[in-house]
């Protein structure tokens, strides 16, 4: 499986895109080692590189801050967090620090710091919303979409091949949408109707794929020439699979069939995984399955769709009961 090098605080792929703040140069260290030996995903280490630029951008305008970072004090890091927790969501600030507890760290086992200012300062609280996701009947609605764009005349045949195997992918399998545009074809295990994907901190799992997006995916590559060789991708982003299908794209795919199919435009390919495991949830599935499934690290995370689970249920009884 393919992986996206990460270089300091640009995009994946592309150079550094600003090192002209202090402390840049021990940043770009810690990124680096992100990448070389925590093997971090690309994505995280893009917003670790902009939260800690963003900070020592803050604290030079505060304090004057010249790059030392052993100068930084408890003090300047509890303003810091009061300060942003009116101009960040609470998710931000809570990213912001977390890489900068990261960043400690680092700055500890290198000896370039003595101890951490962060120690002893709490994170903002945050608020646990419950996932967003779709009905049962409303994902029929998004599967069917790309055949009612293509009857309209609107994405050619391979576009509609291609567009139903993503959702179901999406969908069938709970994937995060990194892991989808991962995908090549000798992941795909088409005798057992099994996936190897490549998750969040480059972990590999292998998970169910169902049938109907499994069969998806053969008929993509049945229309797609350059599918002969087993390395290639599976998601590309047009006929020639000269180029691999990357996650804003498949973003905008989702938002356009959302359109078609009605519904909400806001939602995007995270809410597919949240959907999966609730739908699962509601089928009887085991917390732990969904866990393996989805590739949670801890149970706790699962968790949360327990709580999906239970509100639909108060949901139904009190339509329901007599009592409610």
């Amino acid at each position: 499986m393919r992986t996206t090098a990460m270089t300091p605080l640009g995009k994946p792929g592309q150079p550094i895109a600003d090192c002209s703040f202090p402390g840049a140069s021990s940043v770009s260290h810690f990124i680096l080692s992100l990448s070389s030996e925590r093997r971090m995903a690309s994505y995280t280490i893009r917003n670790y590189g902009q939260a800690l630029r963003d900070f020592c951008l803050w604290a030079q305008k505060e304090s004057g801050f010249d790059g030392d970072f052993s100068r930084l004090s408890r003090r300047l890091m509890r303003d810091f967090i009061v300060e942003k927790q009116h101009t960040h969501a609470r998710t931000t600030l809570h990213n912001h620090l977390a890489a900068l507890r990261s960043f400690y760290r680092y700055l500890l086992r290198k000896g370039i710091v003595e101890s951490s200012p962060l120690t002893g300062l709490r994170s903002p609280k945050l608020l646990h919303k419950l996932p967003r996701f779709l009905t049962e009947q409303q994902t029929l609605k998004l599967l069917k979409a790309p055949a009612k764009l293509q009857a309209a005349e609107h994405i050619s045949e391979w576009t509609r091949i291609r567009d139903e195997a993503l959702l179901e992918c999406l969908y069938g399998a709970g994937l995060r949408v990194s892991e989808l545009c991962g995908m090549d074809y000798d992941n795909v295990n088409f005798t057992n109707g099994l996936i190897r994907v490549l998750g969040k901190g480059n972990k590999e799992r292998i998970v169910p794929i169902g049938a109907v997006a499994l069969a998806a995916i053969v008929k993509l590559r049945n229309v797609t020439p350059r599918c002969l060789h087993t390395n290639a991708p599976v998601f590309t982003t047009d006929e020639s699979a000269a180029h691999r299908l990357y996650p804003r794209a498949v973003q905008l795919l989702l938002k356009r069939y959302l359109d078609a199919a009605g519904l909400p435009q806001d939602l995007t390919p995270h809410k597919l995984r949240h959907t999966c495991a609730t739908h699962m949830l509601n089928h009887e599935a085991d917390l732990r399955i969904i866990q393996e499934q989805l590739g949670h690290a801890s149970l706790s995370t699962t968790q949360i769709y327990t709580h999906v689970s239970l509100a639909r249920l108060k949901s139904v009884h009190a339509r329901a009961h007599p009592r409610a």
